[in-house]
């Protein structure tokens, strides 16, 4: 007789759909799974950096970043430490995010960093090519040029 619990937490169903209105990346079996890590990114003057909460995964083992053309893609799985029944809260499984980068880099160009169960990945220089341009305006006594 299989007799593990499971408990309903109704906060959990309302992060669910608020993630799913947050994130419509993720496809649904991704998130029929269990685990859809949270990832945070944002601008450091020319990098982009991208974290992602991902406690008690092995990231020599269980994580992948990888790049392909403009697709920055971080994947992995999060193992049961444990097959015993009882209550479980925490999420398992597998979990791929993706993000298209502004412009295409070099593989060189990509560090990641896991501490403290937070794995940050940094794309140097991919916003370098977002320069504003300065336009000179032409009036009749002198042409229009664009600086470079």
């Amino acid at each position: 007789m299989n007799t593990s619990l499971t408990r309903l937490d109704p906060f959990t169903l309302i992060d669910d759909v608020f993630r799913t209105m947050r994130t419509p990346g993720v496809d649904a079996a991704q998130r029929q799974s269990g685990f859809v890590p949270p990832v945070d990114a944002h601008r450091e003057d020319e990098d982009l950096v991208l974290s992602a909460d991902l406690p008690g995964i092995d990231p020599d083992k269980d994580v992948s970043v990888e790049l392909t053309g403009r697709t920055l893609t971080v994947s992995g799985e999060r193992r049961s430490q444990t097959e015993a029944d009882g209550l479980r809260e925490v999420r398992y499984g597998s979990f791929s995010r993706t993000i298209t980068l502004p412009s295409e880099v070099s593989g060189d160009s990509i560090t990641a960093n896991y501490e403290s169960g937070v794995l940050k990945v940094r794309v140097a220089g991919v916003y370098a090519a977002e320069q504003p341009r300065k336009i000179q305006i032409s009036s009749a006594e002198r042409p229009q040029t664009i600086d470079s």
